[in-house]
């Protein structure tokens, strides 16, 4: 496999095909699905390390770098680079694998604010990192 980039930052946190549903008619998949995807996969980290339940506050950093087609395997990265007393920055990486072409590419690169909440969705306190 050719790789264009050939480290995705952090850990593998969702992969799945990009569907013809999930896109344009000319094959092109839509931005909102891979915000949508990124944004998941953000909250799974976040929540991984907050220990409970999580909502996004703000994506202050945001790239689409190439296109996703239809049929391209979505490989979604994430990495805590920053905590606070409630919140958890995460940087989000997107890799598309080329359907036929046995190629990865780096399709998108975000930053994501998630907030540690409560039970009545009001910020929490971030347990102690072991």
């Amino acid at each position: 496999m050719r790789n264009k980039n050939l480290h995705p930052r952090g850990e593998l946190s969702l992969r799945m095909v990009a569907m013809r549903k999930d896109g344009s008619a000319a094959g092109d998949i839509f931005r909102e699905w891979m915000m949508q995807q990124m944004d998941l996969a953000a909250c799974v980290a976040a929540g991984a390390r907050s220990q409970g339940r999580v909502a996004t506050a703000a994506v202050p950093k945001l790239s689409f770098l190439q296109p996703v087609k239809t049929g391209d395997v979505v490989c979604v990265y994430t990495d805590i680079t920053r905590t606070g007393r409630t919140s958890i920055t995460v940087g989000v990486e997107v890799y598309a694998l080329r359907r036929h072409l046995q190629e990865r590419v780096r399709v998108t690169a975000a930053e994501f604010v998630v907030v540690a909440v409560d039970d009545d969705g009001l910020p929490r306190a971030l347990p102690v990192a072991a």
